[in-house]
């Protein structure tokens, strides 16, 4: 690591030669933060121009941004979506500090707020691939239960795939249900979903800010090959105390904020929770007033700020799902994660953020009949994380940092109770020490052409203490070894180069590329089209080796109308290493030789996504298309021909719609088209002692039926009346509105009449379901 730290350092001072500028007293750096004059929170990509047009930055996920302006008499304009564009006549003297509070505005300066962002993210954003989700902007969209969820509306946007019916679950450009980042204030959250999928772990009152990038990752983001969401929880009013939340007919919510010192601190306390259970205590069967099904979590934030300089940020997310029937069996999982962060200016050009962060998932699954036993898994990881964000000019904006952490996995082990009629097996646990240093900057090379670059170094070792097993490619132990703790059993070091370019013909067309390469070391093992909570995690290890991911993209960018219309057509291409699959008949659990039932190949993944979208009118929407193709090749596998991944969908098609009816009214509706899944379906079958086996043949290939799917809402909304503190809306929506079958899952079972014939069958989990919610807030 130490030869490889030597070789990157020369890297990184050639970002800071590339930047560096020699800036006479003629220039001056104005820097500081952009917040909400209503509620005291920052607000995150804040556009901030000077007079000239080269003089134009954006505030950074914390609010701050550093511009720099030259002497004189000079004027600079803030704008942000839903504000008042605010303009500065300032005598430039020296560097100085400026804070800026923006006041929420009204109907009349909406087009040309809404306008200014727009041409900023849609046409001159130098990132491909990266989404930015407002929650205000899916308050309209229906999903099932009537919940708003993030991951859920992600969905809905070109080159993402659904996990199956109602799940949370998400592909990504043809990657893996586990390829995909997750962050919670910079916090992994490792099962994002409630009820098996039902709901995801984000509760939309706690979200400030959603950043999702599908391509063209920049170099501060490791760990996953396909995707990243960014997601940042709200500080909390520092104005004010307030309360809102919502009545579901299965869920209701609950948020709490106000400031601890005014103008200087708050805290945010959101929580929530399902009572189908107490439904279930009114059966009169026994067994069934005994069971359980809930989930609840619990979002938390406090801020201070100590001064212009030094901030601190403390956040957690505590969630949990419980399911349980009778006496019989009791199955609970959870989610915590912790997040303490120190904001520093050290001057008008220099940045940082340090953070220390914690993350837990487990589960535990007791069966208390007569087999009497539990199953228990465990995930920890403790990361450190210090970021620089350097503005030597108003061309380069420049990112560098250093982020390391300690993981440990406590595989499914089985405990057998007493009389238990299985016996105990206990895995041992595996630990993974990865550090990862990175250097980027963002180059404004001249008014048309801009660049993001970077790298990033990962390393990663696996540590011991273990007995450790090597395999042949039939999975046959070939040695054992014994390491003691701490002890280095295997080590990857992966370069990773990143760039992304954007050529803008002019300021409503641009044309942008990138090219991407990724490394991921936690991988997760599961048979399943949606991520379930039981589903394996592993380390690479000396069998395992990291999966790489190699992607490029090609996309034209344009806005029509002064922004209102926006449309682009992107394509990529990605190519995957070390891509890991099971051999037939496999076992999973309590396995200490679980490496050896494991494949390894590689996979590739095409396509060309189409988006369209109106920002501005009584009807608001978009839509998206992608044609696609993923596939996967082992050498165990069809033979060593190449097969369609599960989550192969050549057609995906979502249609947004939300219309502004009255001021008082608004309809929503999405309607969500893509092909079935590719399955493994039985081609033949033949008896053994009397029984019925299958026969199966090539791998995935056969499809689900295709799905299809209307969804409608409304929301009353009356609006806060004058002179009352108080307000309340009514959300309404209907899922599945025509009630299309959608296959879960099909099935084959011989004929009840004729025992030679086998026949197929459709589970369907989800008819139409109406679902209404009151939402209050003062």
């Amino acid at each position: 690591m130490l030869h490889s730290l030597k070789s990157i350092l020369p890297i990184l001072f050639c970002f800071l030669f590339i930047s560096y500028q020699s800036t006479a007293q003629s220039k001056f750096q104005y820097s500081g933060y952009v917040k909400n004059a209503a509620n005291g929170e920052t607000l995150i990509g804040a556009v901030i121009r000077g007079a000239d047009a080269t003089q134009i930055t954006r505030t950074n996920n914390y609010g701050f941004y550093s511009i720099q302006l030259p002497a004189g008499n000079q004027s600079i304009t803030i704008s942000y979506v839903g504000f008042e564009d605010r303009t500065f006549e300032l005598v430039i003297q020296r560097d100085s500090v400026l804070n800026i509070d923006m006041n929420p505005e009204g109907k009349k300066l909406e087009e040309v707020v809404v306008s200014g962002r727009r041409k900023i993210g849609n046409v001159s954003g130098v990132q491909t691939g990266l989404v930015k989700l407002e929650v205000k902007d899916i308050k309209n969209i229906p999903v099932v239960f009537g919940e708003q969820d993030v991951l859920k509306t992600i969905q809905l946007l070109p080159g993402v795939t659904s996990g199956g019916e109602g799940s949370s679950s998400f592909y990504v450009r043809g990657g893996g249900g586990d390829q995909n980042l997750i962050l919670l204030d910079e916090a992994a959250v490792y099962n994002a979903s409630h009820l098996f999928g039902f709901f995801s772990t984000f509760n939309s009152d706690a979200i400030k800010d959603v950043n999702f990038y599908k391509g063209g990752m920049p170099a501060y983001f490791g760990g996953k090959v396909s995707s990243v969401m960014d997601i940042s929880m709200i500080d909390g009013n520092n104005k004010k105390f307030g309360v809102e939340g919502g009545i579901g007919l299965i869920a209701s919510r609950l948020k709490v904020e106000g400031p601890i010192v005014k103008d200087k601190g708050s805290f945010m306390i959101s929580g929530r929770r399902t009572y189908a259970d107490l439904f279930l205590k009114l059966s009169k069967d026994d067994d069934v007033n005994k069971s359980k099904l809930f989930f609840y979590d619990l979002n938390a934030k406090l801020n201070y700020r100590f001064d212009d300089k030094n901030s601190l940020f403390l956040s957690g997310y505590f969630g949990k799902d419980a399911m349980a029937y009778a006496d019989l069996f009791d199955f609970n999982w959870g989610n915590t994660t912790g997040t303490i962060r120190w904001n520093h200016v050290w001057n008008n050009k220099l940045f940082s953020n340090t953070t220390f962060i914690f993350s837990d998932f487990n589960y535990n699954v007791n069966v208390e009949d007569d087999s009497n036993f539990k199953i228990i898994s465990k995930i920890k990881n403790f990361n450190l994380k210090q970021d620089f964000q350097y503005y030597p000019n108003n061309d380069h904006q420049i990112r560098f940092g250093l982020q390391t952490s300690v993981q440990t996995i406590r595989p499914a082990s089985l405990y057998g109770g007493e009389g238990a009629q299985v016996n105990t097996i206990e895995i041992e646990p595996r630990k993974g020490l990865e550090t990862a240093i990175y250097a980027s900057d963002e180059w404004t090379i001249s008014d048309k052409f801009k660049a993001l670059y970077g790298i990033r170094l990962n390393n990663y070792s696996m540590l011991g203490p273990g007995t450790i097993y090597s395999f042949d490619k039939e999975g046959n132990v070939l040695e054992k070894n014994i390491y003691e703790k701490n002890e280095l059993i295997q080590n990857y070091l992966t370069l990773e180069p990143r760039i992304s370019l954007n050529y803008m013909f002019n300021e409503n067309q641009s044309i942008k590329a990138s090219f991407n390469r990724n490394s991921q070391n936690l991988h997760q093992l599961t048979n399943t089209t949606s991520s379930l909570p039981t589903d394996q995690f592993v380390l690479s290890s000396n069998n395992i080796k990291p999966q790489l991911a190699n992607q490029v993209s090609l996309g034209y960018f344009q806005n029509f109308e002064n922004a209102k219309y926006e449309a682009s057509v992107e394509a990529y291409y990605k190519n995957l290493q070390n891509q890991i699959d099971f051999k037939n008949g496999a076992d999973l659990q309590a396995n200490e030789l679980l490496d050896g039932e494991l494949l390894f190949g590689k996979g590739r993944a095409y396509g060309i996504e189409w988006f369209f979208k109106k920002n501005r009118g009584k009807l608001t929407g978009w839509l998206s298309y992608t044609l696609s193709k993923s596939e996967r090749q082992f050498d165990q596998i069809n033979a060593g021909a190449w097969f369609n991944a599960r989550q192969d969908k050549t057609h995906n098609v979502a249609l947004v719609a939300m219309y502004k009816l009255t001021e008082k009214w608004t309809l929503g509706s999405t309607f969500v088209y893509y092909t079935g899944d590719a399955v493994t379906f039985p081609s033949g079958k033949y008896q053994v002692d009397g029984k019925t086996l299958f026969y199966y043949t090539d791998r995935n290939s056969y499809r689900m039926p295709n799905y299809h799917r209307l969804d409608l809402s409304a929301t009353y909304d009356p609006g806060v009346k004058e002179n009352k503190k108080y307000s309340s809306s009514w959300s309404f929506g209907l899922y599945n509105a025509y009630n299309r079958k959608n296959a879960y899952l099909i099935d084959f079972r011989e004929n009840e009449d004729n025992p030679n014939i086998t026949e197929a069958y459709r589970v369907a989990l989800f008819g139409i379901i109406p679902s209404v919610t009151w939402n209050f807030k003062f």
